[in-house]
């Protein structure tokens, strides 16, 4: 069974910093693509930073410079690294992947709260 589990998400004040964790399991870690997503209510879901197998970055316009995403093979896990955090970047946050070659992300986990106050 495939799972995804984020862990991490809270509240933080404008200015801080959050570190987002993802452990896959069931899953051959290295030959997928990790992504963040995040989605604020009223708003659509956006795709916030991705790394693939090997190790190539992609940021939306509204993370770039702040966050950063990595990940620990041996552990099966994705990591989001928030820094400067302001108060726009309130979502759930959620942790996907996908084999390369493959367009849909397969695989979701059910999310986590980030709140950062003013």
């Amino acid at each position: 069974q495939v799972q995804l589990v984020e862990s991490g998400g809270g509240l933080v004040q404008a200015g801080g910093s959050l570190r987002l964790s993802c452990a896959a399991s069931g899953v051959s870690f290295t030959n997928y693509l990790m992504a963040w997503f995040r989605q604020a209510p009223g708003k659509e879901r956006e795709l916030a930073a991705y790394i693939s197998s090997g190790g190539t970055t992609y940021y939306a316009d509204s993370v770039k410079g702040r966050f950063a995403i990595s990940r620990d093979n041996a552990k099966n896990t994705v990591y989001l690294q928030m820094n400067s955090l302001k108060p726009e970047d309130t979502a759930v946050y959620y942790c996907a992947c996908r084999r390369i070659g493959v367009s849909k992300y397969e695989y979701w986990g059910q999310g986590t709260q980030v709140t950062v106050s003013s």
